[in-house]
C-alpha cells in the first residue's frame, strides 16, 4: 500500500484529501504544515507528499527545499489557492525544484487523482 503525506494550514483540505486518497486504498498521513510535515517524514517512509504552498509556522517552498535536499526519492505535488500573489507564482517556483507536481486549488477530485497516480508511477 502506497504511503501519502498531506500537508495543508486548512483542516476542510487535510480532510478532504485524506478521504478521497483512503477511497483509493492509500495510507494517508496528515500535518499542518512543513514542521511538522518534516517531523513525520522523519518517522515513516512516504512515496508522495502533497503540500501547500501557503502556511505558517515552515511554507511550502521551504519545506520542498527541505524534501528534496534530504529525500531526493520521495515524490511531491505541491498545491495552493494563491495568496498575496497568485498560486500560479507559488507554483512555478516550486516546479523549479524538481520533478514536482503543481496543482491549483480549487481542484477536481478527477485532476488530483491523475496527478497522484503520475507521480507514483516513477517510483
Amino acid at each position: 500500500m502506497k504511503r501519502i503525506l498531506v500537508v495543508d494550514d486548512e483542516k476542510q483540505i487535510r480532510t478532504m484529501l485524506t478521504q478521497m486518497l483512503e477511497q483509493e486504498g492509500y495510507e494517508v498521513h496528515t500535518a499542518e504544515n512543513g514542521e511538522d510535515g518534516m517531523a513525520l517524514v522523519g518517522k515513516y517512509s512516504f512515496d508522495l507528499i502533497i503540500t501547500d504552498m501557503i502556511m505558517p509556522v515552515k511554507d511550502g517552498l521551504k519545506f520542498i527545499m527541505e524534501l528534496v535536499r534530504d529525500y531526493p526519492a520521495i515524490k511531491i505535488l505541491a498545491i495552493s489557492g494563491g495568496g498575496a500573489i497568485k498560486a500560479e507564482r507559488y507554483l512555478t517556483m516550486a516546479g523549479y525544484l524538481g520533478d514536482i507536481a503543481t496543482l491549483e486549488k480549487p481542484f477536481k477530485r478527477e485532476a488530483m487523482l491523475a496527478l497522484v497516480n503520475q507521480q507514483l508511477e516513477k517510483i
